[in-house]
C-alpha cells in the first residue's frame, strides 16, 4: 500500500516524501482511513511502529479541509502526551508533516519559562501538544482554552497511568466538548487504560497490529547473567565493541544515571546523562550530542523511554532491569524503529531475576542468555575506580585530637563513677557490714 491509496491530500503526500516516507507502517494503513472520517480511535501496537503519524496526518488534513476560523486562531486539535521529549518530538513531526499548509502548532510542558509559551498561545495555535501538568497551570491562568477543541488525541496512555497523570488528564478531559473525535494510543493495554478508553470513545474503531506488550521483532534482544558489583565493567566491555556505535543505557535512578556517566567517561566513553533533575535546556543539548554523534552513549532514567526518537540508535542496553515488564517494552521500543534492525542487552544480577521472569511472561518469549560474566577478569582493574575523598585532618575530626570537646556531667546529675574528687565519690560497703 501507497501514501497514496490512504487519499491523503497532496501538501501531505509531498511532505512525507521529502521526509523519505514510501509506504504506510501496519498501524498507519489501519488507522489513518477511519480516523479520516472522524471516527473515534483506540490504537494498541507496538512502540516504534509509526503510531504518531498514524494520528498526525489524519488531524492535519481534517483542520486544514474545515478551513481557517475566524479571528484568533482557537485550538482545534489537542495532543496530550506523559513527557516534554516526547511532546517536543511530536510538535517536530507536526511541522514537518503539516509545513506545506496554513496551520500553526505549538508545543507546552514543564521545567522552562512559561513566558515563551504563553506568547505562542495569544497569537493563537491551530493543533496544540502539552504535557498534562503544563496545560492545567495555563488553563487556570487562562491562557488556554479548549471550548473549540474537536479531535483530542490520548498519547502513550498506558504511560500516563504508570507516572500518575491520570487525574490530570480527567481534569483536562473535563473542559472538552462532548462532541468532538478522540482517538487514545498505547503500546500495552492494562485494565484500567481499557477502562479509561471506554469512558472516553464512543464506537471506536480498536485498531491492533500486534499482540499488547510484544517486542519489534528487528530488536535481537540478550540478556547477561552478572553479579551486581561487576555490572559496571561489564558496561565498559560491552561498549569496546565498536558495531555499537550508539547506545541508550537505561538506569532505574537519577543518581545512578550520573554514576553510569562519569564511570564511561572515566573509561574514555563519551558520555552524558538525561533524567528529570536535569534543566530541560541540559536534557536537550545532551540529546543533541547524541543525535549528532558527539557522545556515543546517552544514560538515562526512565522519563526518557517515551521521548527519544533516534532513527539510527544502535543499542538499547538495560544496565538495570525495569521493576514493571511494560517498562522494558518501551526501553528497548527506542532501538529497531520503522523497520530498521536493533539490539537489546540487558544486565541482570540474582536480585532482578523475578524481575526477568515477568518481563519473558509478558512479552511471552524467552530472552536468551548470553552467559555469566563472559569478559575477562583482568578488565576489572582497567575500569577507573571512584575516587575516595581525602580524610580531614585528626586535629580536625569530630570527637578526636585536640579540638575534641570535654564531655562535662550535667549540673545536678549524680557524678559518674570514678570521676571528680574521693570526697564526691560514692561509699560503697562491702557485703555483711
Amino acid at each position: 500500500m501507497t501514501f497514496e491509496q490512504l487519499k491523503l491530500i497532496p501538501p501531505i503526500l509531498k511532505a512525507l516524501s521529502a521526509q523519505g516516507y514510501t509506504e504506510p507502517t501496519p498501524i498507519q494503513q489501519r488507522a489513518i482511513p477511519p480516523a479520516l472520517e472522524g471516527r473515534d480511535l483506540l490504537g494498541c501496537a507496538q512502540t516504534g511502529t509509526g503510531k504518531t503519524a498514524a494520528f498526525a496526518l489524519p488531524i492535519l488534513q481534517r483542520l486544514h479541509a474545515a478551513g481557517k476560523q475566524p479571528g484568533r486562531r482557537p485550538i482545534r486539535s489537542l495532543i496530550l502526551t506523559p513527557t516534554r521529549e516526547l511532546a517536543l518530538q511530536i510538535h517536530e513531526n507536526l511541522v514537518a508533516y503539516g509545513k506545506n499548509l496554513p496551520l500553526r502548532s505549538a508545543v507546552i510542558f514543564g521545567g522552562v519559562s512559561q513566558n515563551p509559551q504563553t506568547d505562542e498561545l495569544e497569537r493563537g495555535v491551530d493543533l496544540l501538544v502539552a504535557t498534562p501538568g503544563r496545560l492545567n497551570d495555563l488553563i487556570n491562568q487562562g491562557y488556554v482554552h479548549l471550548e473549540a477543541v474537536e479531535i483530542f488525541v490520548l498519547d502513550e496512555a498506558d504511560r500516563m497511568l504508570d507516572m500518575g497523570f491520570i487525574h490530570d488528564v480527567r481534569k483536562v478531559i473535563a473542559r472538552l466538548p462532548q462532541q468532538r473525535q478522540t482517538m487514545l494510543f498505547s503500546a500495552t493495554m492494562p485494565g484500567e487504560i481499557e477502562q479509561l478508553a471506554d469512558s472516553l470513545l464512543r464506537h471506536p474503531v480498536k485498531v491492533e497490529v500486534a499482540p499488547p506488550a510484544t517486542t519489534v521483532e528487528l530488536i535481537e534482544q540478550s540478556v547477561y547473567l552478572t553479579d551486581k558489583a561487576k555490572k559496571r565493567q561489564l558496561l565498559v566491555w560491552v561498549l569496546q565493541n565498536p558495531s555499537i556505535y550508539s547506545a541508550l543505557v537505561f538506569t532505574r535512578t537519577k543518581h545512578g544515571a550520573d554514576r553510569v556517566a562519569k564511570i564511561l567517561n572515566g573509561a574514555k566513553i563519551p558520555a552524558q546523562a538525561i533524567h528529570g533533575d536535569k534543566s530541560q535546556g541540559a536534557r536537550q543539548q545532551a540529546l543533541a550530542n547524541f543525535k549528532s554523534g558527539k557522545i556515543r552513549v546517552l544514560v538515562a532514567t526512565d522519563i526518557a523511554a517515551r521521548g527519544i526518537d533516534i532513527d539510527s540508535l544502535s543499542h538499547v542496553i538495560n544496565f538495570e532491569l525495569p521493576n514493571e515488564p511494560e517498562t522494558y517494552v518501551h526501553r528497548i521500543g527506542r532501538t529497531g524503529r520503522a523497520g530498521a534492525q536493533g539490539a537489546a542487552f540487558s544486565f541482570c544480577d540474582f536480585d532482578e531475576l523475578p524481575y526477568l521472569k515477568e518481563i519473558e511472561k509478558l512479552t511471552r518469549q524467552k530472552i536468551p542468555v548470553v552467559q555469566e560474566n563472559p569478559f575477562p577478569m583482568e578488565l576489572f582493574e582497567s575500569v577507573p575506580k571512584q575516587p575516595r575523598p581525602p580524610r580531614p585532618p585528626r586535629e580536625q575530626r569530630q570527637g578526636t585530637g585536640r579540638t575534641a570537646s570535654v564531655r562535662k556531667p550535667k549540673v545536678g546529675a549524680p557524678a559518674q563513677r570514678g570521676s571528680g574528687s574521693p570526697a564526691s565519690r560514692p561509699k560503697f560497703k562491702r557485703s555483711g557490714q
